[in-house]
């Protein structure tokens, strides 16, 4: 099994890969990584290193990816050698809001009112027709906040857009939600799906901080998430995993946020609380092995442990209901995703 990036979800994909025998390939330009370390063999190069990638490649029979941000040219060089799951045009719809925006538009899911804009001109005329308050956000590269202002009142567009300082960017109607939630999806080579319950997630400055399952919303919210999220997933052809992030705005709607083909924050539940984890899915997906139940054993409560918030990890120990995940990074800084925390409550 080959997975492109070194960051967590890397790591617990290996551990569940690992868990059913196969060995692990993590290819990750920095050495030490957290999937590295647990996998048999770390290729440290970078991305536009095309020898290292095709070694790589040829080296395993397999290969998905744990981030967006790869850049498109190093998923074509692997897909010439090995199959890659999911497909790299899929990838390279989600690691772009425009591209992501459009297809949600051309295919008629629901998302939030948006335009797009290159110059301060656009921004203008995006704001004529979108109004305030919204959000501005890169086209690329974005991430737990990352590259996103919000607009409120009379927008200054020169100013705006000095500050914003991209190339391209996506300008998106404010929503008034009352919950975000997110369901993750696994398809296999069969085509078959199975969702993962939804959670309930918060935000704390903008990172997700705890998801929680079942999420508090009514059956029907739930039933309408999974079969949005299944409808999404067969029209991008996707084999492995999507993780479709939603608001539920004040009027009970379900808008569709962003997309993410790979494990997700919000379904680390899954490692503890569900009978198949996320990252156990993601074998049987693209190994083309049957699909594990997505059963929930029992409520959970999922927290981060972001920066130095690991440092208390001792005193979850000794919480018979605590699950501790910790991902071996090195050092803490602000907005860093150290572990997790999975409680587990009996019903």
């Amino acid at each position: 099994m080959g997975i492109l990036g070194g960051g967590q979800l890397g790591r617990m994909f290996g551990i569940a890969a690992r868990r059913m025998g196969y060995r692990v390939h993590a290819f990750e330009p920095h050495p030490d990584s957290p999937a590295g370390q647990i996998s048999d063999v770390e290729i440290n190069a970078s991305y536009d290193d095309f020898a290292a990638l095709e070694r790589f490649a040829r080296e395993v029979d397999v290969i998905s990816f744990e981030f967006e941000n790869i850049p498109l040219s190093a998923i074509r060089e692997v897909a010439k050698i090995r199959p890659l799951r999911p497909r790299g045009e899929v990838l390279h719809i989600c690691q772009n809001r425009e591209r992501e925006k459009g297809f949600l538009r051309k295919h008629g899911f629901p998302h939030a009112p948006f335009a797009v804009a290159e110059s301060p001109e656009d921004l203008h005329t995006a704001l004529s027709t979108i109004g305030t308050p919204s959000v501005l956000k890169t086209a690329d590269f974005g991430y737990d906040g990352k590259g996103q202002l919000k607009l409120e009142g009379d927008v200054d567009v020169e100013k705006t857009w000095a500050r914003f300082r991209s190339g391209r960017g996506v300008l998106e109607k404010w929503v008034r939600f009352q919950a975000e939630l997110s369901v993750v999806v696994a398809r296999g080579l069969d085509g078959r799906m199975l969702a993962f319950p939804p959670a309930e997630n918060l935000h704390r400055r903008h990172i997700l901080d705890i998801s929680i399952v079942p999420g508090r919303f009514p059956q029907t919210i739930a039933d309408a998430a999974v079969r949005l999220a299944c409808e999404i997933t067969a029209s991008l052809d996707v084999v492995g995993l999507l993780a479709v992030e939603f608001f539920l705005t004040e009027n009970s709607q379900l808008l569709v946020n962003e997309l993410a083909p790979r494990p997700h924050n919000s379904g680390h539940y899954t490692f503890d609380a569900c009978v198949t984890s996320q990252f156990e899915q993601l074998v049987r997906a693209i190994c083309g092995l049957p699909l594990g139940p997505v059963d929930v054993l029992m409520p959970s409560r999922m927290e981060n442990l972001i920066g130095n918030e690991a440092d208390d990890w001792p005193k979850y120990l000794a919480d018979p209901t605590a699950r501790l995940h910790l991902y071996g990074k090195a050092s803490a800084r602000p907005g860093r995703k150290m572990g997790h925390v999975t409680f587990l409550k009996r019903s």
